[in-house]
């Protein structure tokens, strides 16, 4: 079986990578972290894999606003290679900052579907936390059944941590919000305690974003940002309440979120190889 080549960047504040390579390994893709420069300065290529994932943390300190300056870096240094890596048909995932970052680079939403992308062509933005301050909680997930996403196929809802001091999504205006419902880009929303609906109502919905959006994609599906963490969620154990759900018997065999990175494997080995 030819091997699924995951990049994981680090670097510059980035802090979980290593949770993001292992999910991507405990998923059967052989990740590697490489550092940001080594790409731009070409040492190593992204032609050498199939999943460029951009883990959460703090990257450059959150200077300017969460994810600003690693955008900038990509878009300018790397910009060229990343047109050409999603082009291709190459996944790319954005969690957390690397959801920020996605944003802020302007390859999220990408409405058009064309990946000649400009840098600061900006129509949607993460920012501060109606609660004015750092959420570290889980949440509730409803996905939705009618995106394109491969990463959420066959995912119907999730319960995952969110970490985020900046994560109300904001679009420039209804158009580009109507657009996004249209074409099936909101792929995950926060939601209530019984997962019947999408939801509004603070801590649920933990910062207060629009139509309670906690992660998108672009047109084709390959393309995902999501604020709340799925490699913290890759074992049973994980779960705060894992022990009660022991004992009801619903312990699942694995942690949820790895779901999100088997589908990423499972796409690459039946598009891509």
């Amino acid at each position: 079986m030819k091997e699924v080549k995951a990049c994981v960047l680090y670097g510059f504040g980035i802090n979980c990578d290593y949770e993001t390579k292992f999910a991507l390994g405990k998923a059967g893709a052989n990740a590697e972290r490489v550092h940001i420069t080594d790409l731009i300065e070409g040492r190593r290529s992204l032609d050498e894999f199939h999943i460029l994932a951009i883990p959460g943390g703090f990257s450059f300190g959150d200077d300017i606003s969460a994810g600003k300056v690693l955008a900038n870096r990509i878009a300018y240094k790397l910009g060229e290679q990343t047109r050409a890596f999603v082009g291709s048909g190459k996944l790319l995932i954005g969690i957390c900052n690397g959801f920020q970052v996605l944003v802020k680079m302007g390859i999220l939403p990408c409405l058009s579907g064309d990946f000649a992308w400009q840098p600061y062509t900006q129509l949607v933005t993460l920012t501060y936390n109606d609660s004015g301050r750092f959420e570290d909680r889980w949440v509730n997930l409803l996905v939705n059944q009618n995106t394109p996403c491969v990463f959420t196929k066959s995912v119907e809802r999730l319960q995952l941590p969110v970490r985020h001091g900046e994560g109300k999504f904001l679009t420039l205006d209804n158009v580009v919000l109507q657009r996004l419902r249209e074409q099936g880009q909101i792929v995950l929303q926060y939601a209530d305690k019984n997962f019947r609906k999408p939801t509004m109502t603070y801590p649920y919905n933990p910062n207060g974003s629009i139509d309670a959006i906690a992660g998108i994609c672009d047109p084709s599906g390959r393309v995902f940002g999501l604020m709340p963490h799925p490699e913290a969620y890759w074992s049973p154990q994980n779960h705060p309440c894992w022990t009660r759900q022991k004992v009801e018997g619903n312990l699942p065999e694995e942690g949820l979120g790895l779901k999100i990175f088997r589908n990423a494997v499972e796409y690459v080995r039946g598009d891509l190889l």
